[in-house]
């Protein structure tokens, strides 16, 4: 409403100026073609010759001497300020405003009639049609400011309520409430993709906090259980009349609950550990089969144990952190054989390009249901079929295994049948791994 109002008032004045200029230059022409007319009438009386051209085409005279007095007699008044009758008869021009009617121009010009000054004003005769005109033009600009702002206050609304409907929400969700309920818009605008990408980010948090409360209960859960059962064990300690055999029963059964907790604890951490920013990576080149070659040899007693083939590879150079790849062999290899039934058969395949390796581990156990693969990779997440005692795990191994196979650029891809067994297949860069290492930092 302020901009609509000074655009009125300077064009009003603009407007204005442009129309008293060239007013004023009509008014000199015509006073000084009236001037040239007496001039050239030797005859002429002066009062009665500008008496008779006073009200001719639409102009109004009238003369002064020094002694201020009109000469003329009015058909409109003239409203003269005396200082400018002083400055006519001093010879000179002026542009004035009439004194009393500020809007009709007013035009002095001086003139000598047998040695003596006078002083002629020229003005406009009031004209009720452009009076009805200028009043028709100021009524077409106040409605244009009402019009114009009423206007302006809608499209205003029209922008400024989503992005109050996006404050309260902000305002709600600095609270904890991810509420998306009236942040839906059609607009195609910046504000209408504003609001999209809010409400995709409200989304996202809302996952994300339902992926903390779960990680809460689970690491809660994992906690309580070895807990509970050191503590039940402890107690039972307590009793005298325990077998020798009974109690190195309970004590073997705390001292794996025991290393159960320790386990959690250094995979919550190394999981915290990787997932920060700017994770330093160790990279340097080494033998890939010859570091797979020292992890079975790491594992055989697992797969002894349970009498397992394991398969041989082909020679490969790699350039990655080798400690932490050991980490990620060493888990899907230690999943493989927990899966894998007795006398069952593991392959480790690696296949490679110019630019990428990718190695495969399979095993022939009992493989995953199609609607557990994508939440594999998730912290705390077991396959129901693993649910048991004789199967010991945390749920965070297969996140270590994700959160390392990324920050190395790599990829990582499962496929897997009931009854048949697993295949994981773990995407590597062979030699620029390094670089795109350097160019994080």
């Amino acid at each position: 409403m302020v901009s609509l109002f000074t655009a009125f008032s300077i064009s009003n004045w603009m407007f204005q100026t442009r129309i008293h200029d060239i007013v004023y230059d009509g008014l000199l022409t015509d006073g000084q073609k009236i001037i040239q007319a007496y001039q050239s009438t030797p005859s002429a009386e002066l009062v009665p010759f500008m008496q008779h051209f006073s009200g001719y085409s639409g102009n109004l005279l009238q003369l002064y001497k020094k002694d201020r007095e009109p000469l003329l007699q009015e058909i409109e008044p003239i409203h003269v300020d005396p200082r400018d009758i002083e400055l006519v008869l001093a010879n000179n021009i002026t542009r004035t405003l009439d004194a009393n009617i500020h809007s009709i121009p007013m035009v002095g010009i001086p003139l000598q009639i047998n040695g003596e000054p006078y002083a002629m004003f020229i003005s406009l005769q009031h004209n009720r049609v452009e009076e009805e005109l200028m009043h028709s033009i100021h009524v077409l600009y106040m409605l244009i400011l009402f019009f114009g702002s009423f206007l302006i206050l809608i499209a205003a609304r029209y922008v400024v309520n989503p992005i109050r409907r996006l404050t309260e929400a902000t305002k709600k969700m600095a609270k904890g409430t991810f509420d998306r309920e009236g942040l839906s818009t059609k607009r195609k605008d910046e504000i209408g993709q504003l609001s999209i990408s809010f409400h995709e980010m409200a989304e996202e948090l809302t996952k994300l906090d339902q992926m903390r409360n779960e990680f809460v209960s689970s690491v809660s859960h994992e906690i309580q259980s070895p807990l509970t059962s050191i503590t039940g064990f402890t107690k039972a300690l307590k009793q005298k009349k325990l077998s020798e055999e009974v109690r190195l029963k309970y004590l073997t059964i705390i001292e794996e609950e025991s290393e159960r907790l320790s386990r959690l604890g250094q995979n919550l951490l190394q999981l915290s550990y990787l997932q920060q920013d700017h994770h330093p990576l160790k990279v340097r080149a080494y033998r890939l089969d010859e570091q797979l070659r020292r992890i079975v040899i790491t594992l055989e007693p697992l797969w002894k144990a349970k009498e397992i083939e394991m398969d041989e590879m082909e020679g490969i150079a790699i350039e990655a952190d080798q400690d932490q790849l050991d980490q990620v062999w060493i888990n899907l290899l230690s999943n493989a054989i927990k899966f894998t039934p007795p006398q069952g058969m593991i392959r480790i395949r690696s296949t490679e390009n110019a630019h990428h390796v990718v190695v495969s581990i399979s095993d022939n156990g009992i493989g995953i249901p199609e609607e557990e693969i994508a939440y594999i990779f998730k912290p705390f997440h077991k396959v129901d079929k693993a649910r048991n005692s004789s199967v010991k795990g945390n749920g965070l191994g297969l996140s270590i295994v994700k959160q390392i196979i990324d920050l190395h650029h790599g990829d990582i891809h499962v496929s897997s049948n009931l009854g048949t067994g697993t295949t994981f297949s773990v995407t590597l860069n062979k030699k620029n791994v390094l670089s795109r290492q350097e160019d994080d930092k």
